[in-house]
């Protein structure tokens, strides 16, 4: 894994988030050239910034560097929702992921 990962994955869930860099320099209090400077590879942001990063996107920060998901936006919200079902209907989501699984 090198800083080209990182650059391309920030712009991977921005996309995903469907938020523009200066939008997200913003919403993360900083200019607005803040988020550009990253993707364009002119800087990486500090350990603090990083977690903030992974927090915009509501991700912990193994999720933003598992790249056998290219969506982990979309798991995780998936996840914090299995988490309110009952035990039948977790039975069920299951099964239904298992027939999805089987086509």
């Amino acid at each position: 894994m090198d800083t080209r990962f990182v650059r391309d994955r920030i712009t991977q869930l921005r996309l995903q988030k469907g938020v523009s860099e200066y939008q997200m320099s913003y919403d993360l209090g900083h200019s607005r050239s803040y988020i550009y400077n990253i993707s364009s590879g002119k800087s990486l942001p500090p350990l603090a910034e990083f977690l903030q990063i992974c927090e915009y996107f509501g991700i912990a920060p193994s999720q933003f560097f598992d790249d056998s998901c290219s969506t982990p936006i979309l798991f995780q919200t998936a996840v914090d929702e299995i988490k309110q079902l009952d035990e039948k209907d977790l039975s069920l989501i299951i099964e239904i992921i298992r027939r999805l699984k089987r086509k």
